[in-house]
């Protein structure tokens, strides 16, 4: 394949063609320091950039996280306390962000408008190679002993800080806490053991001068990968790498890989207890997780294998391990850790139960091990297998987001394991898999083999959290113990010092920063008429239809619209629960089981939703709708539409048994959905 035109600090390194998704794959090498540039050639005019870096903390003082919030306080260029918050009313950006990940953390943005582009690339280059790094930054968003009266030395000491009090909402939630457990205990050794985002009780343990050793290491260009997308040339993006960033910079030696967990000879046991705060009631609420350690997320036919051989025994409620899973007894609902994880360098597969009791751990245990036995023993239907490569089929081929731009989309799902040293071609073109998959999942012994697999694979950890309703006061007397201590350990001088650091921080807030020293569109760079798409209108029987032609690369969407009357609030307050319980039950004749089958086998997924919308000529008129949709490859169009009608016509609400399983779900992720997250400053 020929070689692209290249900038000069760059060589090239590979091209390759994905067909499939439009886009052309380019490849190259930062000359001096080694940085990684792909590029994703396509004839779109959403691009996207992100710079991404292996951060591998060894500790759990949320170093990583920290310099995140930190690196986006201003830099060399454009000295203002938030740039980028000052950005998003300067900027025509279609996404901006910051993302720290487990071993990775990255900047991405996406816009349009070719200036504005230009202008988010020059902040974002800045903020990453040269941020200020202040140390009133590093105190106000990492950390900080603050008096609770600001300027009296003589009242308590308390900890603040953006991450501090980020964390200690996030780790508040028993979700959190159950999958930052189940991590620590499958990786003793390496930095998964470590919460990246920082432990609450750690996080203080993290000084300014290590903040600034990690950012040199970290975030140096020899340890870059950038990625972009869309219709600027790979040649454009490199000029303003090197002018903006890579010209300051030499080759720099550094050992930031991830490696090898090692392995247990025999599954563990743990026993942990999250925090249940304003409840005496402690029954029924325990988590129990049965979680593997798998193969690398760097071999992606390894990945895939994983996500087929979960989707075949979780992917819906008649898949063998999920549909014992909601109708146990022993519990309520299966676990929101349910399937694979596969952003690690290393691979978890997790299963389990919620609002369950400690004594039925062993039970738990045998229950999962006894569906997967059964399943290595007898396998599955072949339908249900076809029915889920399938689902990964339509995964590959979608040209969709899942609420991001369709770019970022693409470059995220080659982010973890490129930097991990897997090809990025096959972490995008997943088409080869899928017809390799599709030949050896003919053979009726291959998911038989995978499972047994996953049985003998002796890796494994049964962890059992059960709710402790005064853990959160014993967390909070240790660390006014710990803040009692600091504080007597003060003398006057250190005393003198924490009310100043209040006051310069305060004085910081209140600083007007001048935004004309960061980049802008103007009026004269925004286009005159923006394309909005224009729909078909069809009358097909008695119904009126609209019809969009696009390009879906094989795809096709169905909405069923129906404007909601005027209803008493009583039935009004039952439609979200409509909206949640109608695509998860019978329909057509059918139980829910082979509903979901069928689902699976011909379908995307189904889903509803209501909404209001008011009208464009009258804004203080509006009307209430209830949405069906479902998404379908174009040779299976007639088997959604049949589907939906069945769905809305003849929903089989007569399924008692089924309804309560899925009430009592619901009530659980509504109870977890209330937990707070701190995000104070």
């Amino acid at each position: 394949m020929s070689n692209p035109q290249t900038h000069p600090s760059f060589e090239w390194v590979q091209n390759s063609s994905i067909p499939s998704l439009n886009i052309e794959v380019e490849i190259y090498r930062h000359k001096v320091t080694g940085a990684q540039h792909i590029h994703l050639a396509t004839d779109d005019d959403q691009n996207t950039f992100l710079v991404g870096f292996k951060t591998v903390p060894q500790d759990s003082t949320g170093v990583a996280h920290i310099l995140e919030h930190t690196s986006l306080c201003g830099s060399r260029n454009y000295p203002v306390r938030d740039p980028f918050f000052m950005m998003t009313r300067r900027s025509l950006n279609t996404f901006m962000n910051a993302f720290t990940s487990s071993d990775w953390t990255a900047y991405p943005f996406a816009s349009r408008n070719r200036k504005d582009f230009d202008n988010l690339s020059k902040v974002y280059l800045d903020a990453v190679f040269f941020p200020t790094l202040d140390r009133l930054d590093f105190a106000q968003e990492g950390h900080r002993v603050e008096f609770a009266e600001a300027d009296n030395g003589n009242s308590e000491l308390q900890f603040k800080g953006v991450v501090f009090n980020e964390m200690k909402g996030a780790m508040s939630s028993p979700v959190s806490t159950l999958w930052q457990t189940l991590t620590r205990e499958l990786f003793p050794t390496i930095t998964y053991h470590h919460n990246s985002g920082g432990e609450p009780a750690n996080i203080p343990d993290l000084s300014y001068e290590e903040l600034k050793a990690f950012h040199a290491d970290h975030y140096h260009p020899s340890n870059a990968l950038f990625m972009t997308f869309g219709d600027i040339s790979a040649n454009e993006h490199q000029a303003l790498f090197e002018e903006r960033a890579l010209k300051e910079f030499s080759h720099k030696e550094l050992d930031i890989d991830v490696p090898d967990e090692q392995r247990y000879t025999q599954p563990i046991t743990i026993e942990e207890h999250y925090a249940l705060d304003g409840e005496d009631e402690t029954s029924d609420k325990t988590h129990i997780v049965l979680g593997w350690l798998l193969d690398k997320s760097t071999d992606m036919d390894k990945v895939l294998t994983a996500h087929l051989v979960s989707g075949v025994l979780l992917d819906n409620g008649a898949s063998p391990l999920r549909h014992v899973l909601e109708t146990t007894e022993l519990g309520s609902a299966p676990s929101p850790l349910c399937g694979p994880q596969d952003s690690n360098r290393e691979m978890v597969f997790a299963c389990g139960i919620e609002g369950s009791n400690p004594e039925q751990a062993e039970a738990v245990e045998a229950l999962i091990l006894d569906v997967l036995k059964k399943v290595a023993d007898e396998g599955v239907e072949q339908e249900m297998v076809e029915a889920v490569l399938h689902q990964l089929e339509l995964s590959q081929r979608e040209i969709s987001g899942d609420g991001f731009p369709y770019g970022l989309h693409l470059i995220l799902q080659a982010l973890g394991p490129t930097l991990h040293g897997a090809d990025p071609v096959a972490a995008i073109d997943i088409d080869p898999i899928l017809t390799r998959l599709r030949e050896q999942i003919k053979d009726p012994e291959f998911i038989k083999s995978e499972v047994r697999a996953l049985l003998d694979n002796q890796h494994r950890v049964r962890l059992v959290m059960a709710p402790d309703t005064e853990l959160s006061s014993k967390r909070a007397a240790a660390e006014a113990e710990r803040l009692a201590g600091i504080k007597t350990r003060m003398n006057s001088d250190q005393i003198a010092e924490t009310i100043k650091l209040a006051a310069d921080l305060e004085t910081r807030q209140n600083q007007q920063d001048d935004p004309d020293v960061l980049p802008k569109v103007g009026l004269d760079d925004i286009p005159d008429e923006l394309p909005i798409p224009e729909g078909e209108e069809q009358q097909v029987g008695s119904t009126p239809t609209t019809w969009f032609s696009r390009s879906t690369n094989g795809i096709v969407y169905q909405d069923l619209v129906i404007e909601i009357p005027v209803l008493e609030p009583e039935l009004s307050g039952l439609l979200p629960m409509l909206s949640d319980i109608i695509t998860e039950v019978g329909c057509g004749g059918r139980d829910y089981l082979t509903t979901q089958a069928l689902q699976a086998a011909v379908t995307g997924g189904i889903g509803s939703r209501t909404s209001v919308r008011s009208s464009v000529e009258d804004l203080d008129s509006n009307r209430s709708l209830f949405v069906l949709s479902g998404k379908a490859l174009n040779r299976n169009h007639e088997a959604l539409e049949a589907l939906l009608l069945d769905t809305l016509e003849t929903a089989r609400f007569d399924e008692l048994p089924r309804l309560r399983e899925l009430v009592g779900q619901e009530r659980l992720h509504q109870e977890q959905s209330v937990t707070s997250h701190g995000h104070g400053r």
